[in-house]
């Protein structure tokens, strides 16, 4: 893979975004590895826990704005790849390492466990790009953070804090920089000595109908995606983010 890295480790399948130079950025490319790697991860039995990190600075820095307009596509689409992950059987753990913007962000919402370093950032800048949320975050968000909590993040583009984010209830730890993986590990390998049928069996019960919500949210927030991409804001954003300007939508909607 290209854009990823794995490693299994007593049953825990500790993948990482590789794609430091562009602090992550989902590609259409990672998209695809990641959703590949979880479909295999989920089929293979030596595979317990998964565990998903990033490499250098950022955790993700969300999607990679240089291949909108080239006609670079995913194999599986965004509802594949959120597919791929809702119907995980095992336990899935986040370790947010750096910086996490638009999909480094509102992947967290979809992790069983997230540990986030101190002095990470994660930020849902979809409002600023005249676009709506994805990834299943406006059912995510507020069923963990509360609605006004959430109505914020999704709404403002503003920064949040680890702090701010484990307070919230969106991830679970904040931790140490030099400790996030050891911290996150530990959570792992616990589960990794459990029974691999009881882990199922509790996830399936803890997920219950939220499978379905978590579909849904996905089909409608694509839907609104696909009406808003190419619209005057986000055509506005996409030119500003390339001129290194601040976008201008007062003369739009």
């Amino acid at each position: 893979m290209d854009t990823l890295t794995t490693r299994l480790d007593d049953g825990v399948l500790v993948v990482t975004l590789d794609r430091p130079e562009a602090l992550n950025a989902f590609s259409m490319q990672m998209m695809d590895e990641l959703c590949e790697t979880f479909l295999a991860a989920a089929a293979d039995p030596s595979v317990r826990v998964l565990v998903l990190t990033g490499s250098g600075r950022a955790f993700c820095a969300g999607a990679d704005l240089k291949e909108m307009g080239t006609g670079v596509v995913s194999r599986h689409g965004l509802d594949g790849f959120m597919d791929s992950i809702i119907d995980f059987p095992k336990p899935y753990l986040l370790a947010v390492n750096g910086l996490g913007v638009g999909i480094g962000c509102t992947l967290v919402g979809v992790a069983d466990l997230a540990f986030i370093a101190d002095g990470a950032r994660l930020r849902c800048p979809f409002t600023s790009l005249g676009l709506s949320a994805e990834a299943a975050s406006t059912y995510t968000f507020p069923l963990l953070m509360g609605h006004q909590r959430a109505f914020w993040m999704l709404q403002s583009s503003e920064w949040f804090s680890a702090e701010q984010v484990v307070a919230a209830g969106l991830a679970f730890e904040v931790c140490a920089p030099e400790h996030l993986m050891t911290r996150t590990m530990e959570h792992a390998r616990t589960l990794a000595a459990l029974p691999t049928d009881s882990l199922a069996a509790n996830k399936r019960l803890l997920m219950g109908a939220r499978r379905e919500g978590l579909r849904d949210a996905v089909r409608r927030e694509n839907e609104q995606l696909a009406v808003l991409a190419g619209g005057p804001a986000n055509r506005e954003a996409l030119r500003a983010f390339a001129e290194r300007r601040p976008p201008d939508f007062t003369s739009g909607r």
